[in-house]
């Protein structure tokens, strides 16, 4: 266990400066607990929902800082002992938790040498989360999610799309900040994309660029592969203009066969 809370504690330093900055809201990255040397790893942490060191570590934090905070991802126990749910939980500044989201795409992708599939070790959920705060009205993803625009048009509207990820650094090259911008745009809406950066110890190396976004696709703040903070405002004057000035949302028809 020992080895999990020194984890935590490489963003505490990221954290704590969000926090001292003024932050409400803050997203930490996909599987921001335990990157894993096999997929397996994720076995031996994987908590039951609402108890464990994570979500307790997560809760404190939560509530000394007093912010709403998302902890990117980490491993849930599953209906099938040998796959975990890759889970988003969102806290409020009480500590308590608010809201929950299972990873529904599961990432798969071959080319030479390198080759993933996360089904074989997570088990994908089924339901979409839009949280209503009253900070902000926020639509919840992880990561390979980002590339199936349905789930973020089944939210409908929401203030602020997460997306914390681990996009390898292979597929965040050439896409990341493509599909992110094109998120922001067809939903008119702020995106938070905190994402792990870096070649990790099991040789896996990750883009990074964490990056937040605003409602007309312009990048607001960018960070490429080490450890800190991306932040900004998000600006309800900012979100109606852009909706008024390109009613897209309003103009929206849906077509089915």
């Amino acid at each position: 266990m020992a080895g999990i809370i020194d984890h935590l504690g490489e963003f505490g330093v990221a954290r704590r400066q969000a926090a001292q900055e003024g932050a409400q809201l803050v997203g930490l990255p996909e599987y921001f607990c335990l990157f894993g040397l096999k997929e397996t790893d994720k076995l031996d942490i994987a908590e039951q929902p609402g108890s464990g060191p994570i979500q307790t570590f997560l809760a404190e934090t939560a509530r000394l800082h007093k912010i709403w905070l998302s902890c990117g991802s980490m491993p849930l126990v599953s209906k099938d002992p040998t796959r975990v749910l890759n889970t988003q939980l969102i806290f409020d500044p009480s500590g308590k938790q608010i809201a929950r989201y299972d990873k529904i795409h599961l990432f798969g992708f071959t080319r030479g040498t390198e080759s993933y599939d996360e089904s074989r070790g997570i088990l994908a959920g089924d339901t979409t989360c839009k949280v209503n705060t009253p900070v902000i009205d926020l639509g919840l993803s992880i990561c390979y999610d980002l590339r199936f625009p349905e789930l973020y048009r089944a939210l409908g509207e929401v203030d602020l799309i997460l997306v914390p990820s681990a996009f390898t650094y292979t597929t965040g090259q050439a896409h990341w900040e493509t599909l992110l911008r094109a998120r922001a745009i067809e939903n008119q809406c702020y995106v938070l994309a905190p994402a792990q950066g870096g070649t990790h110890q099991n040789g896996r190396r990750t883009w990074g660029h964490s990056i937040l976004i605003d409602p007309w696709g312009e990048v607001l703040s960018v960070l490429p592969e080490h450890e800190g903070v991306v932040s900004g405002t998000i600006d309800p004057a900012r979100l109606a203009e852009v909706r008024q000035s390109l009613p897209a949302l309003a103009h929206r028809k849906l077509f089915t066969n």
